[in-house]
């Protein structure tokens, strides 16, 4: 018996769909990308997305966009507040853009932040909160909201790993100015490499289109918030620059897939919180293994432990045990990012301590979630637990 970190969610009509891109020989970025974006704009209730070739990419296009808008761009130098877990490319496109990263803990139970930490934190040096959706987990965005109050301070969301988790009715990665999205082959869906961002705010939905392909004006409606009014000679906007932009260009083939995929994605998040139902049964035999607090309804990435430090055992034996059964294991994400060397080119701020991040760090780990029923996995999963206990 084995228990994988991430299975395949594709079946015979996103083959079916690579197989139409083939026979079309239309590889590039084309119809079936504007046609995906459009579906997942729908499904997450927004105006706009766009699509890019990863879920990184994404991160990095929605932190450029602030950069270039008309209006109270983001500058070097301002400051945006971030959790202290979560995975490296939350952080890289703050620092590629020259912003100041205030880290802030997180919650021991939620996983995501310390709301107490998060609004001791918030000064009138404060540009932007990021937040991170973490496995699947959706913050309490009422409680954010009101740490914000009628500050002017912007909401982006990395809902990276939490595709499909609501708050009070509404989808994670909606409740602020962007949000980012991942369809990597481990995530809520699978487009091969893939990401989007979302918004409803039209300037930076043109400005994304910009920057998403070389920073020219190709891409743009002919009214648009970048260049204003494009020429109808198209070989004169062929070429035309207008934003130091990237090639983050996603694969039509992946548009393609993705048209598919989010039509399974309802039943598909149905699935892994059914899923999450047994998990947390057998969990709760075990007191000194602690699973994520649910806020909202999660879309359970994956399945968290916290092994507390009055265990009869540590993390190194639980990892063995479970290694020895053929049940991947991971880190909780990136544990306490602030720990990492890296931050040497950062310019950067620690509030208070790290305490609940440094705890995910060393006594943490997680195993998969799936799109169908783990009733044997979980069951093995159980009995390692249980020969674990003697």
């Amino acid at each position: 018996m084995s228990y994988p970190l991430a299975s395949s969610s594709w079946d015979h009509e996103e083959y079916e769909a690579i197989q139409a891109v083939i026979a079309s020989g239309m590889f590039s970025m084309g119809s079936k990308v504007a046609e995906f974006e459009r579906a997942f704009a729908e499904y997450a209730g927004s105006r706009h997305c766009v699509m890019v070739n990863s879920g990184s990419s994404a991160n990095l296009l929605m932190v450029g966009a602030l950069r270039y808008r008309k209006q109270a761009p983001f500058l070097p130098g301002d400051e945006v507040i971030v959790p202290a877990v979560s995975w490296s490319t939350t952080y890289y496109p703050l620092y590629q853009y020259g912003l100041k990263l205030r880290f802030v803990d997180i919650d021991k139970n939620t996983l995501n932040y310390d709301l107490d930490q998060l609004e001791a934190a918030v000064t009138d040096k404060t540009r932007a909160i990021m937040i991170v959706n973490l496995l699947g987990n959706p913050n309490d965005f009422a409680r954010v909201r009101q740490i914000i109050g009628d500050r002017d301070i912007e909401i982006l969301e990395d809902n990276c790993e939490s595709m499909g988790a609501t708050f009070e009715g509404k989808q994670a990665g909606t409740h602020g100015l962007m949000g980012s999205f991942s369809a990597f082959f481990s995530h809520h869906i699978s487009t091969m490499e893939g990401g989007m961002i979302v918004t409803d705010d039209e300037e930076l939905y043109h400005i994304l289109l910009s920057l998403r392909a070389h920073g020219w004006t190709r891409n743009l409606p002919k009214h648009n918030h970048v260049s204003g009014v494009k020429s109808d000679d198209a070989f004169v906007e062929s070429f035309k620059f207008i934003l130091p932009g990237y090639n983050v260009r996603p694969l039509e083939m992946s548009g393609a897939i993705g048209i598919a995929q989010v039509k399974k994605l309802p039943e598909m998040i149905s699935k892994r919180r059914l899923n999450a139902q047994r998990y947390t049964e057998i969990l709760a035999r075990y007191p000194y293994l602690r699973p994520q607090k649910e806020i909202g309804e999660s879309s359970w990435f994956g399945f968290s432990i916290i092994i507390e430090k009055d265990a009869p055992y540590q993390r190194a034996k639980l990892v063995e045990e479970f290694n020895a059964r053929n049940i991947d294991v991971r880190p909780i994400v990136a544990g306490n990012f602030a720990k990492n060397e890296v931050l040497r080119w950062f310019d950067y701020s620690i509030f208070g301590s790290l305490q609940n991040a440094e705890e995910v760090d060393s006594h943490g780990l997680f195993i998969g979630n799936h799109h169908y029923d783990l009733s044997s996995e979980l069951d093995h999963f159980a009995s390692a637990l249980a020969a674990l206990h003697g």
